[in-house]
């Protein structure tokens, strides 16, 4: 299902098979945002659009000028995706053209940059609006006049709410649990010193709000570089990909925070495993395959593939 053109080794610990990291397409191929369907292949943030990988290894550009970020794919096989150069969120057709536009204001304020995006089991769609870069035409402020960098979400009827606001600095991964119990959030302000990189996870209510008071920190990456995409395996572990191969100071100056998959506790925040990527920045990542034991994973503008122990969680198919 997946091409080979390089074999990278794999420590030998308990959630990843041993040597079978891979490097599935490179330049600038693999930059943001893996979504697997299993009958076009692998679809991904980079080259300023959407690029694929197909079942027959070879490479293309599935939407030009998109400007993604996140995607994923809905429970009817639409891809979604964050477009955060346009500020909004949307859905394209098989052709490859924007369907249709999901969300790009709230309050009659324009969004700062929607990032990552997830599902619940009720297809509510839930969405990170951070901002990096310039921040001199932010529009979603507080009632104080202060940015708010939150998550959103849109329900199936249109109804878009804020479930989070200034309780993160930063939002940028984001994740539902299979149960709709729980949002996790990255909270990742990797770009100001003394900024946020924490795993949040928050309770939800049963109709898709967050229970107030509940947020509890999970891992600190302190002055690495922090949390970004995230995903979860059947068995609920978390999967992150963070840290930075390279101090870049004066905003991530620690040296032992390395790039890679954090595969995380979900309850306790406990740190079971890691998986090292060679090349900065670890972005994402995404599980695939029939057998849902393919972990792909973006860093660098390369995309990569990891074999897992476990099936992975994925929406659809």
């Amino acid at each position: 299902m997946l091409a080979l053109l390089l074999l990278l080794a794999v420590p030998a610990q308990g959630v990843f098979e041993k040597d079978s990291l891979r490097i599935l397409a490179a330049g600038g191929q693999g930059g943001e945002g893996p979504a697997w369907h299993p009958q076009k292949g692998i679809f991904a943030s980079g080259k300023g659009g959407i690029t694929f990988l197909g079942l027959d290894g070879k490479t293309g550009i599935f939407a030009e000028d998109a400007g993604t970020n996140g995607l994923l794919l809905d429970r009817q096989g639409n891809l979604l995706a964050c477009q955060p150069g346009k500020r909004r969120v949307v859905r394209f057709g098989p052709d490859g053209k924007e369907a249709a536009v999901l969300a790009d204001s709230f309050g009659g304020k324009k969004f700062n940059q929607p990032n990552d995006l997830t599902l619940d089991s009720k297809n509510r769609l839930y969405f990170s609006d951070p901002r990096y870069g310039p921040r001199d035409d932010m529009q979603q402020l507080d009632a104080e006049g202060k940015t708010i960098e939150g998550v959103y979400r849109i329900d199936p009827d249109g109804k878009l709410e804020r479930v989070l606001g200034r309780e993160v600095e930063r939002a940028n991964g984001v994740l539902v649990s299979a149960d709709d119990r729980y949002l996790f959030v990255a909270d990742n302000n990797n770009d100001t010193v003394g900024g946020a990189r924490k795993l949040w996870r928050f309770e939800l209510t049963v109709d898709g709000t967050v229970r107030p008071g509940t947020g509890k920190v999970l891992k600190d990456w302190f002055t690495g570089r922090g949390p970004d995409g995230l995903k979860q395996d059947e068995k609920g572990r978390l999967f992150v990909a963070g840290g930075l191969n390279r101090p870049n100071p004066p905003a991530e100056p620690a040296k032992d925070i390395p790039a890679g998959i954090y595969v995380v506790d979900p309850d306790t925040g406990k740190q079971l495993d890691f998986l090292p990527i060679p090349t900065d920045e670890v972005t994402n990542c995404a599980f695939a395959g029939a057998d849902r034991k393919t972990l792909l994973v973006t860093g660098g503008g390369v995309l990569y593939s990891v074999r897992v122990k476990e099936p992975g969680r994925v929406i659809w198919p």
